[in-house]
């Protein structure tokens, strides 16, 4: 990512959003996508809101940590793409802190390089891009370690939102978060991504499709 101006990376993967969807995001199943607790971390005072997070305004350098790519669509429950649907997403950073009140006594780092946050509108194809870091694990209690994860919440236009969480494929942790393992095992793969593709910057990439709708439960 060295060498590339904000402007270029911001510009990048606006682009891309417009592109057609991969082959993956097409197939997507059309289950609803199993929702997750909001947590105590939603992001109380914002720095900004735009698609990259590895970079914040007026800082002096690029948040610490594996830059990756997450993109996907929000979709109904008929595969109907949800046009200009709100996308919020927060997350600790690469030590696993978040930038928030309620994190102060944790004692991994704060990185000012790193935004944290994201508010995004879903393109015509109910499409999102962001770029990011993957996040770092942390401890809630000295029996209970969370897994890297990204929240998400998506409210839609004319239709329920939802709160969920994004958990990254073959991480230790997975097996042992009380809060996936809380999802019915048939459908914790609809959380579960692998990043095993290619970003426009040459970074992993993963793709989160979401799906929610008048019949939404969760």
């Amino acid at each position: 990512m060295t060498g590339y101006s904000r402007r270029k990376v911001v510009g990048a993967l606006t682009a891309a959003a417009a592109m057609t969807v991969a082959p993956a995001a097409r197939a997507a199943s059309c289950a609803f996508t199993p929702a997750g607790p909001e947590g105590p971390f939603f992001p109380v005072k914002i720095r900004e809101t735009d698609a990259d997070l590895t970079m914040v305004r007026g800082a002096t350098g690029r948040a610490l940590g594996d830059v990756i790519e997450v993109s996907g669509r929000v979709v109904d429950e008929k595969c109907r793409p949800l046009v200009s649907a709100l996308v919020e997403v927060w997350q600790a950073n690469a030590a696993g802190r978040y930038q928030h009140p309620r994190d102060e006594n944790n004692p991994a780092p704060v990185d000012p390089n790193f935004q944290g946050f994201a508010r995004l509108y879903t393109d015509a194809r109910g499409g999102f891009r962001f770029l990011t870091i993957r996040p770092g694990a942390y401890a809630v209690s000295n029996a209970w370690w969370r897994p890297p994860h990204i929240h998400f919440k998506v409210t839609p236009v004319s239709a329920p939102f939802l709160i969920t969480q994004m958990y990254f494929a073959g991480d230790e942790l997975n097996g042992q978060d009380r809060i996936l393992n809380a999802i019915p095992a048939e459908e914790r793969q609809r959380v579960v991504i692998n990043f095993d593709g290619t970003g426009a910057e040459g970074v992993p990439a993963g793709t989160f499709d979401m799906v929610v709708g008048e019949g939404y439960s969760g």
